[in-house]
Formats: structure tokens, sequence, C-alpha cells
């Protein structure tokens, strides 16, 4: 509704559009900016996840269940601090951004498994396509809940 009396009102005046456009650019440019980051510090987490799991039952040789939940909590710190610093560049403090960042990932968590069950149990899905769609969602889920609330500048 504003963009539309935007577009009829203020954007027949051409400075005017340029600016709006302009903010417009900008406003998709840092969130595609934000999502890209994201999604690179994901993939860090997630090697860095394996890369514990690994290291701590082939050379520690420790069972694979507690090594792939210290390897979890590994990558979710990793994520934590660099999607705090680099991604949202948030000064919400510590004390209330960890326990929302937990919140999401809780809910993340809930997410993949009603996916998962939805498209393996039910639908019969393969469950490694099943895995790709669920990462993809969750993926989407947690970035955007992140974003808007666990990093989002305090009032």
């Amino acid at each position: 509704m504003v963009e539309s009396w935007l577009d009829r009102h203020v954007l027949t005046h051409p400075v005017l559009r340029h600016l709006v456009l302009k903010h417009r650019l900008q406003r998709h440019g840092a969130l595609r900016r934000q999502l890209v980051s994201f999604i690179r510090i994901g993939l860090a987490a997630t090697a860095l996840h394996y890369a514990v799991l690994v290291g701590t039952v082939q050379l520690l040789h420790t069972s694979p269940v507690p090594s792939a939940l210290l390897g979890y909590c590994c990558g979710g710190f990793l994520s934590y601090a660099l999607n705090r610093r680099h991604t949202f560049r948030s000064d919400r403090p510590h004390g209330e951004a960890v326990w929302r960042f937990a919140v999401v990932a809780g809910v993340g968590f809930l997410i993949t498994f009603a996916l998962m069950a939805l498209l393996v149990d039910r639908w019969h899905v393969p469950y490694l396509v099943a895995q790709v769609l669920t990462t993809g969602l969750v993926m989407f889920w947690t970035f955007a809940a992140n974003r808007a609330w666990t990093f989002a500048a305090t009032a």
C-alpha cells in the first residue's frame, strides 16, 4: 500500500523517483550481502561440526553421538559469533542475543523434525532429497528470524 502510494504520488518527480529507487536497490543489496554471508558462515559452521565429529571419533576414539553433539555445539558457537559480527553487524548485547539465537535454533530443529517426518515417513521422499529440501527451508527460516529478531537493532 505504501509503495503504491509512493509510485502514484512521489515517484512522478524524477529526482524523488531516483532517490527512492536508489534506496530500494541499497536495501536489497544489503539483504543479498547478508544472505551470502549467512550461507558462507553456515558452510563454515557445518565444516567445523563435521571436523569435530570425525576428529573426535577417529583420533580420540569417542562415541559418534557425543562427538556429533560436541561438533554441533562448536558449529553453533561459530555461527553465532560470525553471524553476529559479520552478517548482521549487531550491537545487541550477548545476554539478549544468545538466548534468542538458541530459540531460533530450537525452532529450526523442530521444523527439521516436522519436515523430515512428513517428507520421509509420510510422502516417502528419499531421505537425502528430503534433507536438502529441509535444510534449504530451515536456512531461510533461521536467516529471517535471526535478521528480524535475534540480531535486530535494539530500540
